[in-house]
């Protein structure tokens, strides 16, 4: 399978109609086209030059036979030649009664064919195969109205037509100018640093560990480290983060980000390809290019609406014709009844929203994979949270200690840095900070094995030791003074971590993290954007999980849980109501993968930020109550929009019945709905006013 972008395509039903001829080809039974993303997707077997052709008769193009300003031109072109068609035809309106009657026809006739000779092309084309979309029945109602001698309402017909698919073309293609200008943020080049020599380089030349400088007003080319220097970045687009953020040596950066004074000579840690920022483009372009459940049921309601409307146009025609022996009235409102059978302003009531909230999300520093994912956001009822890192800093350390009376110090510290050495755990940091403070006898041998859930195991010789929760250690490890001390920490609310041997608890280190600043904030926004539980899921004791819990004001907890726990409960949970998960570790990607939808931090794992379907880019809870704001927003947008667009049609179709529906009524019933509906989906690119103010408190 190949994606292939296109360009050109700016009718949403067009594209529909346009994905059957495609499939109607040989091997094309899988292609696909996502109108939001502009890309066609079909086997490496299906003839090319067949599917330009039918992209052609849309008008469409695969994106390699033009350029940027080749479509700016044609998009010129198209409104040059409908406000032509509109001053002949206000003209003609104006001057008719001056005009002989052939004359004045002739001109209606120009207007019309000048604003909608490709929709007529179309139309004729397909009426020969009997093929009925949405051109076939303009054309028809085109023709119908110059026979029976409605040549103004014909030609308004045309003309307010092609200003409809003007203007729904326009509404995407702003929503995609907003898309790209968040993806127009990576650098072009890279200034290679050798001993002084400064070359220019391609991002993709750059290799890891090679050396760059980056100048003030210039973007870091990729992910790095600092080795010399000091600057203030701007990581905006990257963590949605306006506050610049100090670096000096020793200090990560990434791709992306705007040095804003002083000059930074830097490591690089990750080819461009990998980079945080290359990564956040791969995600927002993957994004658009899946349809929610609402967009597929949309879809397939629009596949039968317009052949449900030209069946009910022709028995509006014969019906009341038979009866009243009115044929020519009733063929007018059978024409009226033809034209409001285009489902664009429908089939527009959700791309534009999903991709305009897609992007706002992108821009306040959340990265949400998909439009399926936006859709839940916007139907959580309950957020389950990891505690360390997530809820808490993560920022742990080592508050209390309890040593066995005549073990060796030095020898228990060492094999705290053997044990945790390698880790990357917030409570092995914490560890290997007090072990650093300490003095260690260095222990090189042995090997360290993991213990799900438990902590870890080093075996040296024939002795094997212990690091962990009390999961690793039976009754009879312990003394009455190691059970004192483990039973104060535990009261105090420290995590504690036991070192032991097979037969003696020799340590306790007591453990303490702090809850993160905005907590108890955003568990208050969560609460106030509907969510009706918020729990806690944590490997660590119970005393420790409820003071936390009753700090932070979360509704439950669930303490001493193994990963495996963790994804049990949110399987039995989501039975019930759709479930979030927010974690940060390795150790959480299981049951992020397996809730409704898995939020991960972005400064965690890259195991965790693989599976989750939404990724915090800045390890900051606030922006989680805000990205659901804007979801419950796009949400209501979405179904507002689907209630107008059926609503004017309903209308339409109720005037029918007193022979009241007129040509322009009809017509101008579909362009307000598409006018409305494109308004209100480009209005969610507007940030509220929280967005606006977004800071963080951490310093950098």
């Amino acid at each position: 399978m190949t994606k292939h972008q296109l360009t050109g395509l700016d009718c949403a039903n067009c594209a529909r109609e346009l994905e059957l001829e495609i499939r109607r080809l040989d091997h094309g039974e899988t292609a696909n086209i996502n109108y939001a993303a502009q890309t066609l997707t079909i086997a490496d077997t299906v003839d090319l030059t067949a599917v330009k052709r039918i992209l052609a008769t849309e008008g469409a193009q695969l994106a390699a036979q033009t350029d940027a300003m080749k479509q700016r031109q044609q998009q010129r072109r198209e409104l040059l030649v409908l406000i032509s068609a509109a001053l002949i035809f206000v003209a003609t309106l104006s001057f008719q009664q001056h005009l002989l009657s052939g004359f004045v026809f002739s001109l209606y006739v120009a207007a019309a064919a000048i604003s909608g000779y490709t929709t007529f092309i179309r139309g004729l084309k397909n009426l020969l195969v009997w093929r009925f979309t949405i051109d076939t029945l303009m054309t028809i109602a085109m023709i119908g109205a110059f026979s029976i001698g409605e040549w103004r309402e014909g030609a308004l017909v045309a003309i307010l037509f092609g200003i409809n698919e003007y203007l729904e073309g326009f509404g995407m293609r702003r929503a995609r100018q907003s898309m790209n200008s968040l993806l127009q943020l990576a650098p072009e080049t890279a200034t290679l640093y050798n001993d002084g020599d400064e070359q220019v380089v391609g991002l993709e030349s750059l290799k890891i560990d090679d050396v760059v400088i980056v100048k003030a007003g210039e973007k870091m080319p990729t992910d790095g480290v600092v080795l010399t220097g000091y600057c203030h970045m701007n990581e905006a687009a990257i963590t949605g983060e306006a506050l610049p953020v100090k670096k000096t040596a020793g200090v990560p950066v990434y791709g992306g980000a705007v040095n804003q004074d002083g000059t930074l000579v830097v490591r690089v840690t990750k080819r461009y390809e990998e980079s945080a920022i290359a990564r956040i483009f791969a995600l927002v372009a993957e994004a658009q290019s899946q349809q929610t459940p609402l967009e597929l049921a949309i879809d397939k309601f629009a596949k039968i609406y317009t052949p449900l409307i030209l069946v009910l146009a022709i028995l509006v025609v014969i019906i009341p014709s038979l009866i009243t022996g009115e044929w020519q009235s009733w063929l007018y409102q059978g024409l009226a009844v033809l034209i409001i059978g285009c489902p664009c302003a429908l089939v527009l009531s959700s791309p534009i929203a999903l991709m305009a909230g897609i992007t706002r999300s992108a821009k306040s520093g959340v990265l949400v994979k998909s439009g399926v994912f936006l859709e839940q956001l916007a139907k959580i009822q309950e957020v389950v949270m990891d505690k360390t890192g997530t809820l808490t800093k993560g920022e742990l350390e080592v508050n209390a200690t309890w040593i066995a009376e005549n073990a060796n110090k030095a020898k228990l510290y060492g094999l705290v840095v053997k044990m945790e050495g390698e880790s990357k755990h917030p409570l092995a940091k914490a560890l290997l900070t007090a072990a650093s403070q300490e003095l260690t006898t260095e222990i090189t041998a042995g090997s360290v094995t993991t213990l799900a859930g438990k902590g870890l195991r080093l075996e040296v010789a024939t002795t094997h030791y212990f690091l962990g929760n009390k999961r690793l250690f039976t009754p009879e490890h312990w003394s009455t003074t190691s059970e004192r001390a483990y039973e104060a920490m535990l009261a105090d609310g420290m995590t504690v971590a036991i070192l032991g041997d097979e037969t003696t608890v020799l340590a306790i280190f007591g453990i303490r993290d702090q809850l993160r600043e905005e907590a108890s904030e955003t568990i208050t926004a969560l609460q106030k954007n509907g969510v009706k539980r918020l729990t806690m899921l944590t490997g660590d004791n119970e005393q420790s999980a409820a003071l936390m819990s009753a700090e932070a004001g979360l509704t439950d907890y669930h303490a001493n849980l193994l990963p495996e726990d963790k994804v049990s409960y949110i399987k039995t949970a989501k039975t019930t109501h759709t479930v979030a998960m927010i974690g940060d570790g390795i150790n959480d990607a299981p049951a992020l993968a397996t809730a409704d939808i898995g939020i991960a931090m972005g400064q965690g794992s890259d195991a965790a930020i693989e599976v989750a379907d939404v990724v915090l880019m800045q390890n900051h809870l606030k922006r989680l109550p805000i990205v659901q704001g804007i979801a419950h927003q796009v949400q209501r947008v979405i179904y507002f929009n689907i209630g107008i667009a059926l609503s004017l049609k309903l209308i339409a179709l109720l005037l029918t019945i007193p022979g009241w529906l007129t040509l322009w009524f009809a017509i101008l019933a579909d362009m307000g709905a598409t006018v409305i509906v494109t308004l209100l989906s480009l209005s969610l690119l507007i940030p509220g006013a929280e967005e606006k103010t977004l800071h963080t408190t951490d310093e950098a």
